[in-house]
């Protein structure tokens, strides 16, 4: 229990923080609304009275051509201004019962294939799933049911038939948007790329129209789920109002089971599980859920330890898989610190940018009397910024790094840890299932922030700001069955794992 006066210092603490930021973020405003005043009432000339007798003075030609001007001004700056972008509804798949994967179930299957592990290796995989913050309730496709696991093309098309439809299903499923309303048609998955690809599958599944645009991403990894939002923003900000963008995320695991004995290239094999989104976007407010307000993308791959941190190739034996580097979470880290300091200064308030400024000219001011710059940086409270948190479910170190990184509580992370307990990685997916969990708990209100953060191949960390708009009117999602009894408690861990 915390002593009487540190409890009080506390309090005055955060209450000073609190005063703190309502003068200074409201500061510029006032002195900028106070001054315009001032000027306005010195420099104007004309009193009321000798305005109304202008007024009354002035040639009706000339009024109408002033009121065209002005509107023609605002129209103007209306038009060059980029539309906004609104997040119109979405949906996720929700696996059934019968694709769970327990711990036993995963552990007995690898026993079945005696020439993929001996019982160091199985004994290294039950740790691995400990540790890793996923439970006993995360689903895989059905080829992962087989032994061996079917790696066929076939498996492969009918997961990605069984978990994109279902999304897309879910999501037309709850808005008035209808298939034929869709122009443009986004589809990312990182490794399976069939042909015809997954664009086309949903346009000939939905029959939408022949002018459709459609385009397809792969390869990009877990952060491919944001780097469509961002390809999608770009071409609603050019299209005509009342566009509609369908975009889904997955990553198909069927063809992808490493069979080899690698255990950095087994990491996938445990930590990935079977989901997919899908979102509705427009550059129309009507209907809308979220409005986009900032997007900032991070790419790390000019440097070698980024690049070949998550790598798909062959073992020695030349079975393929991916291949996840112990540098990942580092590699995490420090391009979340690069993202940060581009998306910083777009979303925080003037009251926490000052102080980032004020702890800058300290360390250089020191450094240069002192000749030393060991001068700790003020680290920004994004809370100030959000209220929610949506970081990508790659793993428990990974959101363990990032919780740190930016000095979040537990009840901020918890819709990732929470995400990742029970449906896994699902890769670019995973954003919207903890978005999803948000708001079946009912924390979502309308004008409430939300970050939403991704980590991809490459190595890449994509950054999202949402603002709601609507709340969602009821919480029947990828949680309706197991809402109840989230959050869970987490066994602590000494020795985190990707």
């Amino acid at each position: 229990m915390a002593p009487l006066g540190s409890s009080r210092s506390s309090s005055k603490a955060k209450a000073l923080k609190a005063l703190y930021e309502l003068v200074v973020n409201n500061f510029l405003a006032t002195v900028a609304v106070a001054t315009l005043a001032a000027v306005l009432r010195t420099a104007w000339p004309i009193g009321n009275d000798g305005l109304y007798g202008w007024l009354q003075a002035a040639r009706p030609v000339h009024v109408l051509t002033a009121v065209i001007l002005t509107v023609a001004l605002v129209k103007l700056r209306r038009m060059r201004r980029p539309r906004d972008v609104y997040l119109v509804e979405y949906g996720c798949f929700r696996p059934k019962p019968w694709f769970r994967a327990p711990y036993a179930t995963c552990l007995e299957h690898v026993r079945l294939m005696p020439y993929l592990a001996d019982e160091e290796d199985i004994a290294w995989g039950r740790r691995l799933l400990q540790r890793s913050g996923i439970g006993e309730e995360t689903c895989v496709p059905y080829a992962y049911h087989y032994v061996p696991p079917d790696r066929s093309l076939g498996a492969s098309r009918d997961e990605t038939e069984l978990v994109i439809f279902s999304a897309v299903d879910d999501v037309f499923a709850r808005t008035a948007v209808k298939p034929e309303e869709i122009d443009v048609v986004i589809v990312n998955c990182s490794i399976f790329t069939p042909t015809p690809v997954f664009a086309d599958m949903v346009v000939n599944r939905y029959k939408l129209r022949a002018d459709v645009r459609s385009v397809n991403l792969s390869g990009m990894g877990c952060s491919a789920g944001l780097i469509s939002l961002q390809l999608a923003k770009n071409l609603l900000q050019v299209a005509p109002p009342g566009t509609h963008v369908l975009v889904v995320s997955t990553e198909i695991l069927s063809s992808q089971y490493y069979v080899g004995s690698k255990r950095e290239m087994l990491l996938p094999n445990c930590l990935f599980r079977m989901g997919a989104a899908a979102m509705i976007l427009s550059n129309s407010p009507e209907r809308a859920r979220f409005r986009l307000a900032r997007m900032v993308r991070t790419v790390a791959a000019a440097l070698d330890a980024g690049y070949r941190c998550v790598f798909q190739e062959e073992d020695d034996e030349g079975n393929m898989g991916i291949r996840l580097s112990k540098d990942l979470v580092a590699t995490a880290g420090q391009t979340l610190k690069s993202n940060i300091v581009a998306f910083g200064p777009l979303v925080l308030p003037v009251s926490e940018q000052l102080l980032v400024v004020l702890s800058l000219l300290k360390r250089k001011l020191l450094s240069l009397r002192r000749g030393s710059s060991k001068v700790r940086l003020y680290s920004p409270d994004f809370r100030t910024a959000f209220e929610h948190f949506c970081i990508h479910a790659g793993g428990r170190a990974v959101i363990d790094e990032v919780q740190r990184g930016l000095g979040l509580s537990d009840e901020d992370v918890e819709a990732s840890r929470m995400t990742l307990h029970r449906f896994g990685n699902t890769s670019s997916s995973s954003v919207l299932y903890e978005l999803a969990y948000i708001e079946a708990k009912g924390r979502m209100k309308k004008g409430d922030r939300l970050w939403m953060i991704s980590f991809g191949a490459g190595f890449e960390c994509n950054s999202a700001a949402w603002e709601c708009v609507t709340p969602a009117a009821n919480a029947d999602g990828p949680w309706i069955d197991c809402i109840h009894r989230y959050p869970v408690q987490l066994p602590k861990v000494v020795e985190g794992i990707i």
